[in-house]
């Protein structure tokens, strides 16, 4: 019997743009809640274009580095 539930990968990605949301929103404690940092350039078209966040990227491919054959 197949029941529809969202995947596990679904619920996840959900459960996450939530906790964004309430710490964009200041729900939580700002002391608490990790700091988000917001692009400074915002010309995005929409009704919250101060809410976009910088993606943290990262600039060294250490999976080459860290599972070099032995």
């Amino acid at each position: 019997m197949h029941l529809k539930l969202p995947t596990l990968k679904y619920r996840r990605l959900r459960g996450d743009m939530i906790e964004v949301f309430k710490i964009t929103h200041n729900i939580y404690d700002p002391e608490v809640s990790p700091e988000l940092r917001y692009y400074p350039k915002s010309n995005s078209i929409g009704n919250r274009p101060k809410y976009k966040l910088l993606n943290h990227t990262c600039h060294y491919d250490t999976r080459n580095i860290l599972f070099l054959p032995a």
